[in-house]
């Protein structure tokens, strides 16, 4: 189920600080009389902004009409009549008559150089809370023809092409930006689920998990790394400590399934860590399985002390026969239990072997390693060396993710 639903997104105005704020009209009567109004429309005029000015803007408009219905209107009159009728309009949410008297205003020609670009953004915005789209796109466009850079209403164009279902509008727009934001990032996945784009939203996915870490963008990039076709069951245990690092574990299964797989790979010093943290948690360790719980703690235990002792037999065995893959569970072992530069020695000649059956995966468990060893540097460049189809380079970037913007 997607999880950037538009509720979710938080695709509104607000949230790209777009408030299409009106411009103040400020009217005298000293303005009157240099542009010559006659008194009787210049009373009635006054008398609107005064109510538009105390928060009566209906009040205002409907002194207004007392101006309207005088006759031989001079253009000037006419001009100063809908300054007052477009703030008074878009005040009072009347967005019909807000548009009109913008659209007035500045096919005008009498706005300033400085004035023009306001209001015009400001009736893109009066079409866009009207939700009329098709005019909210032609005034944000002719927005952005005198202003190319105004992030704001590119913002707002994108949101615009979204919301009236221009998906490949909004698409193009977002893939355009160099930096996109948390929000077009979200709108972009949302709408790569729409057109059932699986590769174009994990992608996205990517992007936001990297860029703004949340648990929840692990959370799905995660579960569909596992449901990818191809995946390699194999790297389970992979999947499960990535959930770890960015705290996803919550449930006592799943701290019970990987430390069982983590003593199947040949790596009890992670198994116990594992346990450890379940118990820290007061995960594990209560309830109705507390007694298997505790099996599985003394279990994996045993299992690091045994290992302990047979070591040096094992790692003379496993390079006699040349068992890459072998080699390479031994030392990551090491590296979990503290034996940091003799278990990546190990690895490093489990990788120059040749002999692995699935080398991506040594190479993705060599860089985990080199990071637990807090040689971040080498990781990052081993990760970079992981192919493959199974999942191991998805993994292998999403490591990557990690390293370089943690949760």
């Amino acid at each position: 189920m997607s999880k950037f639903r538009l509720a979710h997104l938080g695709l509104v105005m607000a949230a790209i600080g777009f408030t299409a704020a009106v411009p103040v009209v400020g009217l005298s009567s000293i303005a009157y009389a240099a542009d010559t109004v006659r008194a009787e429309v210049g009373k009635p005029l006054q008398e609107a902004q005064k109510l538009a000015s105390a928060g009566k803007n209906k009040e205002a408009l409907a002194k207004l009409k007392e101006a309207d219905a005088i006759g031989g209107k001079s253009p000037n009159e006419t001009y100063l009549i809908e300054r007052v009728r477009a703030s008074a309009a878009a005040a009072a949410g009347d967005n019909d008559a807000a548009a009109k008297a913008f659209e007035y205003l500045i096919n005008s020609g009498k706005l300033s150089g400085a004035e023009a670009p306001k209001f015009t953004e400001a009736l893109a915005g009066i079409y866009y809370r009207a939700k009329d789209y098709p005019k909210a796109i032609t005034w944000i466009e002719r927005s952005l023809k005198d202003n190319p850079n105004n992030a704001q209403m590119h913002d707002l164009l994108t949101q615009t092409y979204y919301i009236s279902g221009k998906y490949a509008e909004a698409a193009k727009d977002i893939n355009a930006s160099k930096n996109p934001n948390e929000g077009q990032l979200q709108m972009l996945a949302n709408i790569q689920l729409k057109q059932n784009d699986k590769a174009g939203y994990v992608q996205t996915l990517e992007k936001l998990a990297g860029s703004y870490p949340k648990s929840s963008y692990w959370a799905d990039l995660l579960n569909r790394v596992s449901g990818k076709p191809g995946f390699s069951s194999a790297l389970s245990l992979d999947v499960l400590r990535l959930r770890m690092a960015n705290g996803l574990l919550t449930k006592p299964g799943e701290y019970m399934e990987m430390s069982q797989l983590s003593l199947q790979a040949g790596n009890p010093a992670e198994a116990v860590k594992i346990v450890d943290q379940g118990y820290k948690k007061s995960i594990l360790g209560v309830g109705a399985d507390a007694a298997r719980q505790q099996r599985l703690k003394d279990l994996a235990a045993k299992t690091l002390a045994d290992g302990e002792k047979s070591e040096p037999t094992q790692e003379a065995e496993l390079i006699k026969n040349r068992d890459a893959d072998g080699l390479g569970d031994l030392g990551f072992g090491l590296v979990t239990a503290g034996k940091a530069d003799k278990g990546l020695d190990l690895m490093n000649q489990a990788v120059k072997m040749d002999t692995a059956k699935r080398p991506d995966a040594l190479k993705l468990h060599l860089g985990i390693a080199q990071m637990q060893a807090g040689k971040k540097a080498a990781a990052l460049a081993t990760f970079k060396t992981v192919k493959g189809t199974d999942g191991a380079a998805d993994l292998a970037r999403y490591w990557t993710l990690q390293i370089n913007h943690p949760m």
